[in-house]
């Protein structure tokens, strides 16, 4: 019966982490309140966080495939050839590259005690999660009219720096890029697109600097099962959860996300404070 409720709980939290970490209502907070408030979590589990957030990872490459291809054979073609037309697509790499190095090397300074300082802190996620809300509520009508051709190094330098603040629990990584980006002028597809693209390389990294501790895990051999489980489950729930808010972004309908971060924080908050 206990190896049952185990591969359940892996399961839920594989599903929950994949869901919750394409849309923009904060993975991590979401996390922590289910730890703390209903006792569901594996506690201080890199191993697990870097697996699942893997299978997310997994799910955006298999969306943006094609989009990955195209910009890095005109980049390529660009360096070689210098033909102009690929200059956008070169130059939005480079944007890409500088974009992520705020969250990279503000999360290599300070991440242990961002960690210590949110760890069980429910009403801190509560307040993160209203100010998600929040930034989603100020840009709920934006339509911009920048492509990815008219993005700037000021464009990429301040998404960078906004993907940093999602260091936080309860601010949504991908809503904070996303307002900012649009708070900037981006296209909603332009927006989306260069927010996801960003999670590549920050997704990436964190799982190089985490392969000792994922290959020295105590838990690997008892836990393979209940892991595997919970990295497909964030597969498939990353990638339809992804789909899903690309069509959200299409109609402009972000007014919704921003109403349950609202709800969800004031109830964390409340439950924080009791």
């Amino acid at each position: 019966m206990e190896e049952i409720f185990i591969l359940i709980k892996y399961l839920f939290l594989g599903l929950l982490q994949g869901f919750t970490e394409p849309i923009p209502i904060s993975s991590s907070g979401h996390l922590v309140l289910v730890q703390e408030i209903f006792d569901v979590g594996v506690g201080d589990n890199l191993s697990f966080e870097v697996l699942v957030n893997f299978g997310s990872l997994i799910a955006v490459l298999m969306i943006y495939w094609k989009d990955i291809v195209h910009i890095a054979k005109n980049g390529i073609n660009y360096i070689i050839t210098k033909d102009k037309a690929n200059h956008d697509d070169f130059m939005f790499i480079i944007y890409l590259v500088v974009a992520t190095i705020p969250a990279a090397v503000i999360g290599l300074l300070f991440e242990d005690y961002i960690e210590a300082t949110f760890a069980g802190r429910v009403k801190m996620v509560g307040i993160t999660l209203i100010i998600t809300g929040i930034a989603l509520w100020i840009i709920r009508n934006l339509r911009g009219n920048k492509n990815d051709g008219a993005l700037t190094m000021k464009d990429a330098i301040i998404v960078g720096f906004a993907q940093s603040v999602a260091l936080l629990p309860g601010i949504s990584r991908s809503g904070a890029t996303i307002v900012a980006a649009m708070l900037l002028g981006m296209k909603q597809e332009t927006a989306l697109r260069f927010s996801f693209l960003m999670f590549i390389p920050v997704s990436v990294g964190t799982m190089i600097l985490s392969v000792d501790e994922v290959v020295n895990d105590p838990n690997f051999n008892t836990l393979w099962i209940p892991y595997l489980i919970a990295f497909i489950a964030a597969i498939i729930a990353t990638y339809y959860s992804l789909r899903w808010f690309m069509n959200i972004m299409a109609k402009g309908n972000l007014k919704y996300f921003a109403f349950y971060c609202f709800i969800v924080g004031i109830i964390a908050f409340i439950a924080g404070t009791s």
